[in-house]
């Protein structure tokens, strides 16, 4: 005691880790209690009992980091502690009030049954860049107006379905988890990057006003993955169409939409792209399609009307990975289908004054894939098309021979057909 009276703990200061000090203590049975006064704690895989108990032993008014990594339980209940008072768990979600941290830069909360609230006065940040939360429920614009400096936000979504950020500093946004979101709403001058990774709700929609942002980052998918059931129930797309999921990327500073799409059992929500999502000028344009012997051409043609300013189209027709195989079955398309409303989509005319290059998969020759790629030609300059046969096909069936034709009419176009096993087809 007198000895460490005498130095202080401040020689130590460099063993942030209460193992370090535990291992340093071994030296002399006098320096046991040394960690007690380390000014950064760090405890992992501790039961929780003994890390109340060690918490209570800290013996310096303020820690500069304090890190407390519990394994998730819901039976965990403790009454913690001096330093931590706020942090209680049960076998229901509670209201717990965030303390302020007068002093942090940086902090990461994962408290997922958790409800945080602030209190009434006080609860403020100063300082904050970066906040990383996961809660069961949380108000992200009140926390966010307690946080002046926060650049960077990092939100874990459990059982929050609207994210609301306001914010003159914010610089990233991270939003994952796995509720089902019902929106997003966002005002942030300075934002330059977000990213966005969750199920959304069948009401999903999306306001963003944040005039520098340069680097968007989207996947989000209607599934949750509580169950397959959902692919029956959640059902909401484009037109008639079912949109399982949305990718939204960049590519050598081109933004690049991918949307899976496929034909529901029955249509409880009718909804629209652009109702749910603002979209920025999208480069290239990525279709996966589930047909099930429906005609996708209407349904393509108003996605380009939407993204007019794309210069490459990749249309595949394929089986979803996250559908069961088993529902996947051809379904009679009949004449008045809604699938193929309006039916003058063929003779329609799109302004896509930059779209240069094409490439469909899994093309079966049918006549509707025959009259999309006649509207194409017609409609964009195409440099290069790439058609892509399914392994059934047979190259001198009626519908190839009129892709050929196309072909043939357009010199100027590179064209390419190839079979499903990869080797091309030389059409005369």
């Amino acid at each position: 005691a007198v000895l460490r009276a005498a130095v202080g703990p401040s020689p130590f200061s460099h063993l942030p880790r209460h193992p370090s000090a535990a291992r340093t203590s071994v030296l002399s049975r006098r320096w046991r209690d040394l960690w007690k006064h380390l000014p950064e704690l760090s405890f992992r895989g501790i039961a929780h009992d003994a890390l109340e108990v060690a918490l209570a032993q800290v013996a310096i008014p303020r820690l500069s980091l304090l890190v407390l990594d519990i394994a998730y339980t819901r039976s965990f209940s403790a009454e913690c502690f001096s330093i931590v008072a706020w942090v209680r768990a049960s076998d229901e979600l509670v209201a717990v009030e965030v303390p302020s941290f007068a002093r942090a830069t940086s902090i990461r909360l994962r408290l997922y049954d958790l409800h945080l609230t602030l209190p009434a006065q006080g609860g403020e940040f100063p300082v904050l860049e970066k906040l990383s939360i996961t809660a069961g429920r949380f108000d992200t614009s009140a926390i966010i107006s307690r946080c002046r400096c926060l650049r960077v936000l990092e939100v874990g979504c459990w059982d929050i379905d609207t994210i609301t950020v306001h914010s003159a500093t914010i610089e990233q946004l991270l939003v994952t988890g796995e509720a089902q979101l019902r929106g997003v709403d966002i005002v942030a001058p300075l934002l330059k990057k977000i990213t966005l990774g969750t199920s959304l709700s069948v009401d999903f929609s999306m306001s963003l006003l944040a005039p520098k942002v340069e680097n968007l980052s989207y996947n989000c998918s209607s599934i949750s993955r509580y169950g397959p059931l959902d692919v029956l129930e959640g059902i909401y797309g484009i037109g008639m169409w079912y949109l399982n999921r949305l990718k939204l990327g960049t590519e050598e500073n081109f933004f690049v939409l991918g949307l899976d799409l496929d034909r529901p059992y029955s249509v409880t929500h009718m909804r629209n792209l652009q109702e749910m999502f603002q979209l920025p000028n999208i480069s290239v344009l990525e279709l996966r399609v589930e047909t099930r012997g429906h005609v996708y051409g209407a349904m393509a043609v108003n996605l380009l009307r939407i993204c007019n300013a794309i210069q490459r189209l990749k249309l595949y027709s394929s089986i979803l990975q996250y559908v069961v195989v088993s529902m996947m079955t051809d379904e009679a398309c009949p004449p008045d289908c809604p699938c193929n409303q309006p039916q003058n989509w063929r003779s329609q005319n799109i302004s896509l004054m930059n779209l240069e290059n094409v490439e469909i998969e899994d093309f079966k020759g049918s006549c509707h894939e025959v009259d999309f790629l006649k509207l194409l030609f017609r409609c964009a300059p195409l440099t290069k098309v790439t058609v892509k046969l399914a392994s059934k096909v047979v190259t001198s069936s009626r519908g190839c021979k009129e892709a050929y034709n196309i072909f043939k009419a357009n010199p100027t176009v590179e064209c390419y057909v190839f079979r499903k096993q990869g080797k091309e087809v030389i059409y005369a």
